[in-house]
C-alpha cells in the first residue's frame, strides 16, 4: 500500500493552482468534434485529464504534444470498441453521449472506484434521445449503439449535471433541433462550464433557466486555441489551509471565473479568514480567529472535504447544507469524512440533507494510517488535517490525488509542510 505521511505546523508561501480537470476534458471533447487542429494550453496532466486524451485517440482524434500545451485534431471513426475511462466519471458520461452519435457499437468501461458507480443516469439519458444502450445490471460496463435522433426529451439531473453536458456536446451535431428538458437540474455551475467551452467552439445553445435548453441542429464545433483555467477546487485545499494555519497566496486563478468551487472564498470570508485578492489572478488568504459557519454545497459538492477541514478548526459548530449527493463521489464523502476526522476528535454528525461539525475543541494526535477510501479529495483533506495535530498524518492510497491534483505533495512541501515515505521505508 502506498502510503506519504503528511506534517505541517504553519502553512506560508505561494503556490500556483493545477489546471483545472473539469475544463480540460470538455475541451478535449470539444476538440474531438471539431473540423481541424485545437490547440490546448495550460492542460491538465492529472489522471483523468489524461484519460479525456486517451478516448479521444480511440474515438479517432489524433493527439500530440505542443511547446504550448497538446494538439488535438478531431476524428470522426472509432480506432476501437471498447472506450476506457479511467476513474473519470465525467468521462464516462461526456464521451459516452459523443460515442452514441455512430452508428458503431461501442462498449464503456472503466476502473478502479468508477466500477461501484451507478450509470443508470448514462443509460436513461442517451436512451430519452434514441440510442440503444445496456449495462451491467445498472454498472459499467455500458454497451451502447447510436446514432442518437435528437427530438424533444426529458432527463433527471437530480444527482448529476454531467449527463447533461454530454448531451449538450452531442444533440447540436445531429440534423435536426433537440429541446433537452430537464428535471431537478444540479450542479448548475459545471453546466455552466459546459456552456461557455461550447460558445468558444461557436455552439450556441439556449438555456432557459437550466430546466430547458433549446439546441439547434447542424451546428459545427470549430477548431480553438483555449488555455485550460486554474481549479478552485484543488485551490481550495489550500486556501482554507492558509486559514487554519498561517497564510497562502494561490495564483493562477480566475477571480470572475464560471467554476462554482470559487464559492470557496465566501465561505472562508464567512468563517473570519482573511481573504485578499493580491492581483487579478493572485488571491492570499490568511488565519484570522475562525467562528462557525453555514455553507450550501448543493451545488458545490467537491468543496466538502476542504469545507470540513475549515470547520475542524472553528470553535463550535458549522453545518454544511445540500449534502445528499455525497454519498454518489468517489467514496461516500459524508460518512467517510465523519469517521476520518473523528480519528482527531472533531464530532461529526450526518444527515440526509446536511453535516454538522463541531470543531476548536482539544485535538487527539493519530498515529495510525487513515484511510484515503480512493478518494483523491479525501486525502487531501487528511493531509491537510495534519494542521490540526502535533504528529504527522500518513494516508494510504495516497496515488489517488493524481486523478486531479498530481502536484499536490509538491505544493504541500511549498506551502511549508513536510512529506515522507509511510510505508517505513
Amino acid at each position: 500500500m502506498y502510503r506519504i505521511g503528511f506534517s505541517i505546523e504553519r502553512v506560508s508561501g505561494e503556490i500556483v493552482a493545477p489546471p483545472s480537470k473539469s475544463f480540460m476534458q470538455r475541451l478535449v471533447a470539444g476538440a474531438l468534434l471539431a473540423d481541424g487542429e485545437s490547440l490546448i494550453m495550460n492542460p491538465s496532466l492529472s489522471d483523468d485529464g489524461l484519460s479525456s486524451l486517451r478516448i479521444a485517440e480511440a474515438m479517432g482524434a489524433d493527439v500530440s504534444e505542443h511547446p504550448d500545451g497538446v494538439v488535438i485534431k478531431g476524428g470522426s471513426g472509432f480506432r476501437t470498441g471498447r472506450i476506457e475511462c479511467g476513474e473519470s466519471g465525467l468521462a464516462i458520461r461526456l464521451f459516452s453521449a459523443i460515442a452514441a452519435l455512430r452508428e458503431e457499437e461501442v462498449t464503456i468501461t472503466g476502473s478502479g472506484t468508477l466500477t461501484d458507480r451507478p450509470m443508470d443516469m448514462v443509460e436513461n439519458a442517451l436512451r430519452a434521445f434514441g440510442a440503444e444502450v445496456n449495462s451491467n445490471k445498472g454498472y459499467l460496463p455500458v454497451v451502447i449503439r447510436g446514432p442518437l435522433t435528437g427530438g424533444v426529451a426529458t432527463v433527471d439531473g437530480s444527482m448529476s449535471s454531467q449527463q447533461i453536458s454530454g448531451l449538450l456536446f452531442a444533440l447540436p451535431v445531429l440534423p435536426v433541433k433537440s429541446i433537452l428538458r430537464v428535471d431537478s437540474p444540479s450542479s448548475r455551475p459545471y453546466i455552466d462550464i459546459t456552456l461557455d467551452i461550447l460558445k468558444e467552439f461557436g455552439v450556441e445553445v439556449v438555456n432557459n433557466n437550466y430546466v430547458e435548453f433549446v439546441i439547434e441542429g447542424g451546428q459545427r464545433f470549430k477548431p480553438v486555441v483555449s488555455s485550460v483555467e486554474g481549479d478552485w477546487s484543488g485551490a481550495a485545499f489550500f486556501l482554507v489551509m492558509g486559514a487554519v494555519g498561517g497564510s497562502v497566496t494561490v495564483r493562477g486563478l480566475n477571480p470572475e471565473s464560471v467554476q462554482g468551487d470559487r464559492a470557496i472564498l465566501d465561505a472562508l470570508r464567512e468563517a473570519g479568514a482573511e481573504v485578499v485578492w493580491e492581483s487579478n489572478d493572485a488571491v492570499r488568504v490568511a488565519r484570522r480567529d475562525l467562528v462557525p459557519f453555514k455553507f450550501d454545497i448543493s451545488g458545490t459538492p467537491d468543496l466538502a472535504p476542504p469545507l470540513i477541514l475549515l470547520a475542524s478548526a472553528c470553535r463550535g459548530k458549522s453545518v454544511l447544507y445540500g449534502t445528499g449527493r455525497l454519498k454518489i463521489k468517489e467514496s461516500d464523502r459524508g460518512s467517510n469524512l465523519r469517521d476520518n476526522f473523528g480519528l482527531f476528535n472533531v464530532e461529526i454528525e450526518t444527515f440526509d440533507d446536511h453535516i454538522e461539525i463541531t470543531g476548536g475543541t482539544a485535538y487527539r494526535d493519530f498515529t495510525g494510517v487513515v484511510s484515503s477510501f480512493s478518494d483523491h479529495r479525501m486525502a487531501m483533506a487528511m493531509a491537510g488535517a495534519s494542521l490540526l495535530t502535533t504528529t504527522p498524518v500518513i494516508v494510504d492510497n495516497i496515488a489517488c490525488i493524481d486523478k486531479s491534483y498530481p502536484a499536490f505533495t509538491k505544493h504541500f512541501k511549498m506551502a511549508g509542510g513536510t512529506v515522507f515515505s509511510g510505508d517505513g521505508s
